[in-house]
């Protein structure tokens, strides 16, 4: 057998192999993939083309204090649905110290642009009405990529629009203040997202590292960070036939 012989048969396992291994780490989760894969990438160029230049001149024209400070002010003023979601969870501790903190950074903080709060050692957390869903036995059902919005379960969807119809910063009745305040929330969460580009542009497939990160980010959040009590997957299958 010669040379080139080998050779052939080697590059056949391999494409053969990376087959197999393609088939093995596909999401049953997933099951619109193609469909998200196209919305990916347009989402891909829009940040290209949008985003990810407002983010790096924000980056460069504003200090580090100034953006944490930012930060701090927007994270505080959706900190009423954080609190909602713990009455609706039972999480009556958390419930009592997230009022505290959100009371404290809203006086002595100016409106949250300041966290005095952590200095008196009280917890951030962060709960939406989709870990609510879940908490209350929801399946989280198919992942699904939308355009504009990215990454999202339909569990998730649904939680994010019953969050945002309560969010003070979309129930503003200045609809200039509302455009503009949003409009700097998206930006600043793009300008917090830069550190990992390098990394997400480096894995072998951008959408499937976006996917997994999305989920697996998912599901340790809804069980507050404990592997043991996440649902299992069987209990998400029943929703895949939506």
């Amino acid at each position: 057998m010669t040379k080139f012989q080998h050779l052939i048969i080697l590059i056949t396992i391999s494409l053969g192999g990376c087959s197999y291994q393609n088939e093995l780490v596909y999401d049953s989760l997933d099951p619109l993939e193609n469909v998200n894969r196209s919305l990916y990438m347009f989402n891909e160029n829009l940040d290209k083309a949008l985003l990810e230049p407002a983010a790096d001149t924000y980056d460069y024209v504003t200090p580090r204090p100034f953006r944490k400070g930012v930060n701090n002010f927007f994270n505080n003023a959706k900190y009423p649905v954080t609190i909602t979601n713990d009455l609706l969870q039972g999480k009556g501790k958390q419930f009592i110290q997230d009022t505290s903190r959100f009371i404290i950074n809203s006086t002595i903080g100016l409106a949250g642009i300041f966290d005095p709060a952590a200095a008196m050692g009280i917890q951030y957390h962060d709960e939406d009405f989709g870990q609510t869903l879940a908490v209350w036995g929801m399946p989280q059902g198919p992942y699904m990529m939308l355009p504009f919005l990215g990454p999202y379960t339909f569990r998730e969807l649904i939680g994010d629009a019953v969050d945002g119809s309560f969010s003070p910063l979309l129930n503003l009745d200045n609809s200039t203040g509302k455009i503009t305040l949003n409009l700097i929330d998206q930006i600043q969460k793009r300008s917090s997202l830069s550190a990992l580009e390098d990394e997400l542009y480096s894995s072998f497939d951008p959408y499937l590292y976006i996917r997994d990160s999305y989920l697996q980010n998912r599901k340790y959040k809804i069980s507050d960070g404990d592997e043991e009590d996440e649902l299992s997957d069987d209990e998400f299958l029943d929703f895949e036939d939506f």
